[in-house]
């Protein structure tokens, strides 16, 4: 069975391209297992990059939950989408609609593991616990805002373009994308440590649930700065 990776990294480079195809069904066989198998690699690279501050088992553990909090974020968003989606007249398929939301994942990922050596030369010099989180952040937000807004101009260029996809649609998607993160930063506190600081033993999932990421945020936040 050939899996089409070259095709599935066109998002790269051919954007246009490669969503033409996905809007006029002439994408090769096997095109969205070509796109799960790359991010779930990148996504795990990336994770053990991040878990490597900590420990190996931590490195492990994070890439891992890494992969799981994007597919499972993936699974409890995806179907709401689509069905609202129909709703407001979509003629556009499930199968062709998840290849583009699985594309700007692919970009996503891409661009996260395209930052691994800065973060890297980051852990190495010795930065402190709270400024990687912070970094992690900045390039998952970095990252994310480079992979939404391609599908956002896919649906807007080929879609829309072709009568087969509704104008208010891509509204809809810009407010799915905010419910994505949300519902995103709730399972990631749920399954952290993902960096886990230096000082504290390996934990596959953390027992304190008391707080929200918000406010580990601003937390963090005074700690870099020393506030008491």
């Amino acid at each position: 069975m050939k899996i089409p990776f070259p095709e599935a990294f066109e998002v790269l480079q051919e954007r246009d391209e490669h969503f033409e195809k996905i809007t006029h069904e002439e994408y090769p066989n096997n095109l969205i297992f070509a796109q799960i198998i790359l991010i779930a690699i990148f996504s795990f690279l990336y994770g053990t990059i991040m878990g490597s501050y900590n420990s190996w088992e931590q490195s492990l553990s994070s890439g891992g939950k890494l992969c799981v909090l994007i597919f499972l974020t993936l699974v409890i968003c995806f179907p709401s989408f689509y069905i609202v989606q129909l709703v407001l007249g979509s003629k556009v398929k499930i199968k062709q609609l998840a290849m583009m939301i699985l594309s700007g994942f692919l970009m996503t990922t891409t661009i996260m593991l395209a930052f691994a050596p800065i973060i890297l030369l980051f852990q190495l010099s010795g930065d402190n616990y709270n400024f990687l989180k912070f970094l992690h952040l900045g390039v998952f937000v970095f990252a994310g805002f480079f992979g939404m807004r391609a599908v956002l101009e896919a649906l807007k260029t080929s879609f829309a373009a072709t009568g087969v996809y509704p104008k208010i649609g891509l509204n809809i998607f810009r407010i799915w994308v905010i419910i994505f993160a949300f519902v995103g930063v709730q399972l990631a506190w749920n399954l952290r440590p993902f960096v886990g600081s230096k000082d504290m033993k390996f934990e596959l999932l953390r027992a304190d649930t008391r707080g929200n990421f918000y406010q580990n945020m601003v937390k963090s936040i005074g700690d870099m700065l020393g506030a008491d």
